[in-house]
């Protein structure tokens, strides 16, 4: 740093705090400037130059980054897990934050995605969700009839309880209206979820995110959505090696070793939790024995042979993995995180296919 500006933001809704370290005289100092990206992108103009910007990703997005871009200002968003803080250090302000952003030289940086690629992300976590708010109802619902004593006897949230639901009376007013709130949040919470599952469908098959999903989809387990989830997630696949998607989901044991000892625990569950689940579901999937799917057949169609080998390879791998792992007595919830870790490698192979 032997010249220009390093600034920190510390980045809110409706305020916006900068520290700023003069690179020729060492001078920090602190103040509040707009919020609204094109004035704070208008200040960082008036600093001596070259500028450079530092923030941390969060809920505003990456709106500032983008303009900062379009004036030619360097902006490092900056992920706040990987920030370095002394372990004393108990304090947290916007101030101090701010000031640390400006102070360090380097910072592991997010990659900003482009507007439509973030709109598609949008979509899927939607969808997630979505997906949530049907679960919460459906246990309200049916923990609502199992304190009356009415239990379906069958497999629940299929046609033939919907038409069980439908059936139910109550002599009571306040009970029937309170059943017929909890059914109808179950309906309609199911139609947003199927609207966007709709939606989802016809976004994946269009540029520029067809042509990895059409390859992703021919894995065994991995269905549209969850194709077009890793593709918005994880972005450009050509950033990743395979060894580090395990890590960077946060499927991989958490360590603590010192001298001679060696002691690993839970999967550190760091990253991007909204790509680790739909593959940990796609490897629950590689239990089963391995049988003809015409489902599956129909995605191989129109793909390239090698395409269709390596996803064929990687079913017999993962299935074998399973099982593997499953006669060694481990518990299935270790065996589908073990392969939902080896079933990322995959994807990027197919991803990364030219």
């Amino acid at each position: 740093m032997v010249e220009g500006s390093w600034v920190g933001l510390d980045v809110h809704a409706r305020s916006v705090v900068a520290g700023v370290l003069d690179a020729g005289s060492g001078e920090l100092r602190t103040l509040g400037v707009p919020p609204e990206s094109e004035l704070t992108v208008a200040w960082l103009q008036t600093l001596p130059q070259p500028t450079h910007v530092a923030y941390e990703a969060g809920p505003t997005g990456y709106g500032l980054a983008r303009t900062c871009a379009q004036v030619g200002i360097a902006c490092t968003v900056a992920a706040p897990s990987k920030i370095p803080r002394a372990p004393g250090d108990r304090v947290k302000t916007d101030r101090r934050d701010a000031e640390r952003l400006a102070r360090l030289g380097e910072l592991v940086s997010v990659r900003v995605s482009e507007p439509g690629e973030e709109a598609a992300r949008d979509l899927v976590r939607a969808r997630e969700d979505a997906r949530g708010d049907l679960m919460r109802a459906r246990h309200r619902l049916s923990k609502l009839l199992l304190r009356h004593g009415l239990v379906y006897e069958g497999s629940a949230w299929t046609l033939a309880h919907d038409a069980w639901l439908r059936r139910q009376r109550f002599g009571s007013g306040p009970l029937a209206l309170t059943f017929d709130a909890s059914y109808g949040a179950v309906v309609q919470t199911k139609a947003r979820r199927d609207a966007l599952d709709r939606a989802i469908a016809e976004l994946a098959y269009e540029p520029p995110f067809a042509d990895v999903v059409s390859r992703l989809v021919c894995l065994r387990g991995v269905s549209t959505l969850t194709a077009l989830a890793l593709t918005v997630e994880l972005g450009d696949w050509e950033r990743f090696r395979p060894q580090s998607l395990g890590p960077f989901l946060g499927l991989t044991p958490s360590e603590d070793s010192t001298g001679g000892r060696r002691r690993l625990g839970a999967i550190t569950k760091t990253g991007n939790t909204h790509a680790r689940r739909p593959l940990v579901e796609a490897a629950w999937h590689q239990r089963r024995p391995l049988r003809a799917s015409a489902a599956l057949e129909r995605r191989w169609q129109g793909q390239p042979a090698q395409v269709c080998a390596c996803a064929d390879a990687s079913a017999r791998r993962l299935h074998a993995r399973w099982h593997a792992l499953e006669s060694r007595r481990k518990r299935r919830t270790i065996v589908a995180v073990a392969v939902a870790r080896e079933l990322a490698g995959h994807c990027w192979a197919l991803a990364t296919m030219t």
